[in-house]
């Protein structure tokens, strides 16, 4: 009855972040279960769980009334509450993370992936802007051309490279991607096809910068991959034109996958309390 009286409800959406160290996915596909046996007692709905088993981090999707109750299910079902739980807006879960097959536990599955590869939730994050886009000489008719040019090129290169659009900002597009390498190489497409554009038109040239950085979901404080955003957005400003930035996560995420980075050493960035370690990509000019 109280699970039928709280659905009728607009409740807000959760996502919480447990430490779980050493646990198999059996294990949290278990407690998981747990969770779905005790929630019809608070009013709670536990949707889905990624599980990170190389970090030992879960990260719980959970419709309720407040985030108290949310904890109470854990603490009932199993005894392992989280370490942080945060309101999220459904639209951001979905620009972030994506829809998700799910396995009939719960758990999500990394898509495109076989089917018991589960998504850890990590997330890449990619800005591009376009260098010169406020330039009052280039008159309103051409920046929007160019703009146009811009989107199309940076579709065409998130639909190859499996990216997801979350936003554009104005001047530039900003996108999640499930793998590092794939953020990386969608990068470098973007920018061999603004050199080809640039050959063919050199009138209006477009040249672009785009920074990349790599994060958990629950970073801040009421801001879903807060850090890993304000970092990407950091190294993009800061990048030269035709230049990928990125940061030391994801070089690191990228070992053994055949891309290569100039590293630049530490850089201090605004809103950064401690300076960043930056990594070019390496990324030859487009024939």
């Amino acid at each position: 009855m109280a699970q039928q009286f709280f659905r009728g409800l607009n409740m807000p959406l959760y996502m919480d972040v447990h430490n779980l160290q050493g646990a198999t996915a059996l294990e949290v596909d278990q407690a998981h279960l747990a969770d779905l046996a005790e929630q019809s007692k608070y009013g709670v709905e536990y949707r889905k769980y990624w599980f990170d088993e190389n970090r030992g981090k879960a990260f719980c999707l959970v419709d309720a009334p407040s985030a108290e109750a949310a904890q109470l299910v854990h603490r009932q079902a199993h005894g392992q509450t989280a370490e942080k739980i945060i309101e999220v807006q459904p639209e951001l879960v979905e620009a972030f993370l994506g829809g998700g097959r799910t396995t009939s536990s719960g758990a999500v599955l990394r898509p495109g992936g076989v089917d018991n590869e589960r998504d850890s939730a990590i997330r890449t994050i990619l800005f591009t802007d376009i260098v010169g886009s406020t330039n009052e000489a280039r008159g309103d008719d051409a920046a929007l051309a160019l703009l146009n040019v811009h989107d199309g090129i940076v579709r065409d290169a998130l639909a190859a490279a499996e990216g997801r659009e979350v936003k554009h900002t104005g001047d530039g597009i900003m996108a999640s991607f499930i793998s590092a390498a794939a953020a990386v190489r969608c990068a470098t497409l973007i920018v061999h096809a603004a050199t080809r554009h640039q050959a063919k038109h050199p009138e209006h040239p477009l040249k672009l910068r785009i920074g990349i950085a790599a994060g958990e979901p629950v970073e801040r404080e009421h801001d879903l991959f807060g850090a890993a955003v304000q970092l990407a957005a950091r190294l993009c400003a800061h990048a030269q034109p035709q230049q990928i930035l990125v940061s030391n996560v994801v070089a690191e995420l990228c070992i053994g996958k055949a891309l290569r980075f100039n590293e630049l050493g530490e850089v201090s960035l605004k809103g950064f309390s401690r300076p960043i370690r930056v990594h070019a990509v390496e990324c030859p000019d487009a024939t």
